[in-house]
């Protein structure tokens, strides 16, 4: 039977492969062959005598937020000109335009607009200006501490994953345990997402891939008894890390809020202090609507931090703004495109470097 396999090479049956099940149901263990493979693969890391050159983060966040600094360099260029504009209603009602178009949203758009209002109405501004601006005000907002992971002083760091489905919330688990893996670190796996058989899968296969434990349950089993069972393996093991997935849709906000607390406290019962950290995946191409869905998410799961999935260029970065206004949230991690290290620690000054680079070389 050819296997699916995330990182685009079929997998031989009979090849032995690291990772251990355990299945928290007593009853049934998952069957592979049974569940429908996942649509969006996570490609493998080339060889390294096929991978480029290395880049810096700036030249990830400039490659990253292509379209975004497309916008920039053309809208926003042209409207400023190469003499500079006169800065009037319609000229700051343009740019206002313009900003919006970054998905950056209304509120740090507007905030922009004001700096440059204040600083040279009735005068000329130029694209340097303009831009010095913007990056002094986007680095207001975007101010956080270091990202990266608080890893527990003792004993196994649990994270919780919390998302809507679609987010890129399993997907992004599987860099997550390639980052640690790469580290040197061991990982058990909690299929917590018991209610879609896909994601199930597509950690299990992962699992086998990168080497780690996984703790499945049968589809629609009890969550909690998965993030409880995956806990307890992580401590039993001494592992370093231990990632639990949670559902991505419950039928209500309520039912949402119960479940996530429910997963924290009996993680809790196994290891005190945990979970050390709930990160809240978003969809970077979903644009406003990313803020809108994960509401809930955040208010339910208290969360941590955010992981940016899917920032490969096709969405519009602007959006990393106001998700950090909004949920006052540091962003910790963002996802670079498909393959299993286009994974990164976010920085907001390689960030706001990037998308306000005028340099169109």
């Amino acid at each position: 039977m050819a296997i699916w396999n995330p990182f685009g090479k079929k997998k031989n049956p009979s090849e032995q492969v690291s990772a251990e099940t355990v299945d928290a149901s007593p009853i049934v263990e998952l069957e592979l062959e049974q569940q429908e493979a996942p649509s969006a693969p996570l490609a493998a890391t080339p060889p390294v005598a096929a991978q480029p050159e290395k880049v810096g983060m700036f030249g990830r966040f400039r490659q990253a937020l292509k379209k975004t600094v497309q916008v920039l360099n053309t809208d926003i260029r042209d409207l400023v000109g190469k003499e500079g504009r006169l800065v009037d209603d319609t000229f700051l009602d343009e740019l206002f335009t313009y900003l919006v178009k970054t998905d950056m949203g209304n509120r740090p758009a507007a905030k922009i607009r004001d700096e440059i209002k204040q600083k040279f109405r009735g005068r000329k501004v130029h694209m340097s200006d303009l831009m010095d601006s913007a990056r002094t005000t986007i680095r207001e907002i975007m101010k956080q501490d270091q990202a990266g992971i608080n890893f527990a002083a003792s004993g196994p760091t649990v994270i919780m994953v919390v998302g809507v489905n679609g987010s890129g919330k399993t997907t992004s688990i599987a860099k997550l345990t390639h980052r640690f893996a790469a580290q040197g670190k061991s990982v058990v796996l909690g299929a917590g997402d018991t209610f879609r058989a896909a994601a199930v899968e597509q950690l299990t296969i992962w699992s086998e891939r990168l080497g780690a434990k996984i703790v499945t349950g049968r589809q629609g089993s009890d969550p909690a008894s998965v993030a409880y069972k995956a806990a307890e393996a992580a401590k039993n093991e001494n592992a370093d890390i231990c990632i639990v997935d949670t559902a991505g849709r419950l039928q209500t906000q309520t039912n949402l809020m119960d479940e996530l607390s429910r997963i924290k406290r009996v993680i809790s019962k196994v290891i005190p202090d945990a979970p050390h950290e709930v990160l809240l995946v978003l969809d970077a191409t979903a644009g406003q609507n990313a803020i809108s869905q994960a509401k809930g998410f955040s208010a339910a799961a208290e969360c941590t931090g955010i992981v940016l999935a899917k920032l490969d260029g096709t969405a519009k970065g602007g959006v990393v703004i106001p998700i950090r206004q909004e949920f006052n949230l540091p962003v910790k991690f963002i996802g670079l495109g498909e393959t299993s290290d286009a994974f990164a620690e976010f920085s907001v000054d390689a960030y706001v470097d990037a998308l306000l680079n005028t340099d169109e070389s």
